[in-house]
């Protein structure tokens, strides 16, 4: 029994082991715990085994940072319990290791310990070196694992102070109501069903009545309201089901555990009904033996309140189904449900992989804004403007400085710079680098039009910083500098845009264009016309505005027009998108 015991302290261990090496270097209130935990263990077991006698399997480990530290209190404090139980002997609301999660493994064990200590030396009753924990931890199984659940699902904490009268009964309470809104939502909402449940405890009740008393006999004052929209249903419930106990059971008399009271929350109110005819039932016909038609399918509902509470959470968190069939006594029926639904608060399910990847690629999903796109990270081989819009789905991202990263999407993958997109710095920095890896780029969207050499033209200035940052500019082609009438090319950082009319559902916007000798945009000319080359058609003029003509341009980097004014002319022109305007 030692040998296994240590055996499976070292499972654990193995477990526990990520969490360990992160404890090892970053010091926490949970070592205090552990550290306090150990100092208790070893005066209890001064008082079972004499002051300084142990076990020789005993490992006494003290240092909260070990690897080992939980499963060393695991294996010693199982020790000492077989000292004060008897070996292997325990009682029935001793928890043990039930998991690999650490914080978990460490409550459990702080719990039993206190289990046996208030076996040795007296419930409630500690020396005064003894170092303790939050009450929390005295707590039965059922109710930490509600608190656990709560806090780490909901975000919702006890308050219940510690100088209460019967602390963990306190706490119960206290969580109900906050277990009700965090599970049903609204309190419009919580109710919707409810008074049909409470009609179902009418109809089940007077089942039980005809059963036991007769057919249509019932004792003196017997309400009978089965009206589901009375106010005073549930309150009518509880009157007659209290004199169908005084009847059945004997005046004042009831069945152990009966709840005799009724919430004002209706789901709590329902509840309670329940539970109490539930009992009755068992009580009078018999455990699982039930009146043909009852009502009451929810089998959990047989079982205490506060497993009821763990149990609803576990279903709305995991989607919990109980193995239980409702011919089972109703001990054994709620003794499977308490064991399997804090077992899967305990152990979770693991998410399948897919899904998770699934949902860590959502992070990684973004929109690009006009982004030049390369089929390297060196950005030499461009391959077209990716259109405002197009959804993509990040893999890397370059090495040191670089905002380049290597995406995919319909019909493409390549490499974009993050800033021309909507992907966020902080998502960015999560990619992985490229390191050796060589993603097979390749680009057979309807905007591709490459490889070629990167059309960003020479300038300077804010905006032409951003995109050249990674992306070298090309020059232009020798003798293209002058058209036919002698005009001198420019790029589109010469070009004075001024922004008429915001059109982003159109992805455009109507401007008013000079065109200027220098990027400086100091000594500029009107544009007098902008050529379409692909269809070989002016754009329209649209109005005027401060003796200037009005064009309608899409957003972005456009290369496919002729830009004419008196002296000058530009092959290309940058519109920004809303967000980037003036």
């Amino acid at each position: 029994m030692v040998r296994f015991m240590r055996w499976l302290g070292l499972g654990v261990m193995v477990c526990l082991f990520i969490f360990q090496v992160f404890a090892q270097t970053t010091p926490t209130d949970f070592q205090a715990f552990l550290s306090d935990t150990r100092t208790d263990i070893e005066i209890l077991a001064d008082l079972a085994y004499g002051g300084g006698t142990r076990p020789s399997t005993w490992t006494g480990n003290s240092d909260p940072t070990s690897q080992a530290i939980i499963a060393d209190l695991w294996f010693d404090n199982e020790q000492l319990a077989d000292e004060v139980y008897g070996a292997g002997q325990r009682p029935s609301d001793w928890i043990g290791a039930t998991t690999s999660n650490a914080t978990l493994v460490a409550r459990n064990i702080r719990h039993d310990l206190e289990l046996a200590a208030d076996v040795f030396i007296g419930a409630g009753i500690r020396p005064s070196t003894w170092q303790g924990a939050s009450l929390i931890y005295q707590c039965d199984r059922t109710t930490q694992n509600i608190v656990y659940l709560l806090q780490t699902v909901y975000n919702i904490s006890t308050t219940t102070p510690e100088s209460v009268v019967n602390y963990c009964a306190a706490v119960v309470g206290e969580l109900e109501n906050e277990l009700i809104n965090a599970t049903f939502g609204t309190a419009e909402g919580a109710q919707s069903n409810i008074p049909t449940l409470i009609l179902a405890v009418r109809g089940d009740l007077e089942r039980l009545a005809d059963e036991r008393l007769g057919l249509n006999t019932r004792p003196e004052g017997w309400l009978s309201n089965k009206d589901v929209n009375s106010p005073t249903l549930a309150a009518d419930n509880f009157a007659d089901l209290e004199l169908l106990a005084d009847t059945l059971v004997g005046l004042d008399q009831r069945p152990s555990n009966w709840i005799g009271a009724l919430s004002a929350s209706a789901p709590l109110a329902y509840r309670n009904l329940r539970f109490d005819l539930e009992l009755l039932a068992d009580y009078a016909l018999g455990e699982g033996v039930r009146p043909r038609g009852w009502q009451g399918q929810d089998l959990v509902g047989r079982c205490d309140p506060n497993l009821q509470n763990l149990v609803l959470l576990v279903q709305r968190s995991y989607e919990f189904v109980p193995s239980v069939t409702a011919d089972m006594d109703t001990d054994v029926l709620c003794g499977i449900v308490a064991s399997e639904a804090n077992l899967l608060t305990e152990n979770p399910p693991r998410r399948d992989i897919a899904e998770i990847a699934e949902e860590e690629g959502k992070e990684f999903m973004a929109e690009a804004v006009y982004a030049f796109a390369y089929l390297d990270s060196s950005a030499v081989q461009y391959m077209g403007a990716v259109p405002d819009g197009v959804k993509f789905r990040a893999w890397y991202r370059n090495f040191g400085e670089s905002t380049m990263m290597f995406v995919s999407g319909e019909n493409f993958a390549v490499f974009l710079d993050r800033r021309w997109t909507t992907l966020s710095e902080e998502a960015f920095v999560r990619l992985p680098t490229l390191d050796d890896r060589r993603p097979l780029t390749f680009c057979d969207a309807d905007w591709c039009n490459g490889p070629r050499a990167t059309p960003t033209p020479t300038g300077g200035g804010p905006l032409i910083e951003i995109i050249t940052a990674a992306t070298p500019p090309a020059t232009l082609a020798p003798g293209s500098n002058v058209d036919a009438q002698g005009k001198r090319l420019v790029s589109w950082n010469h070009i004075l845009v001024t922004y008429i009319l915001q059109r982003p559902e159109v992805n455009a916007a109507q401007v008013t264009l000079q065109i200027c000798q220098e990027p400086t945009q100091i000594t500029c000319e009107p544009v007098q016309s902008v050529l379409n080359t692909l269809t070989g058609v002016n754009l329209p003029i649209i109005s005027s505005a401060n003796g200037l003509n009005v064009f309608e341009l899409p957003y972005g980097y456009s290369t496919n027009l002729v830009i004419d004014g008196s002296s000058l002319f530009s092959q290309d022109v940058w519109l920004n998108d809303p967000s980037l305007s003036p």
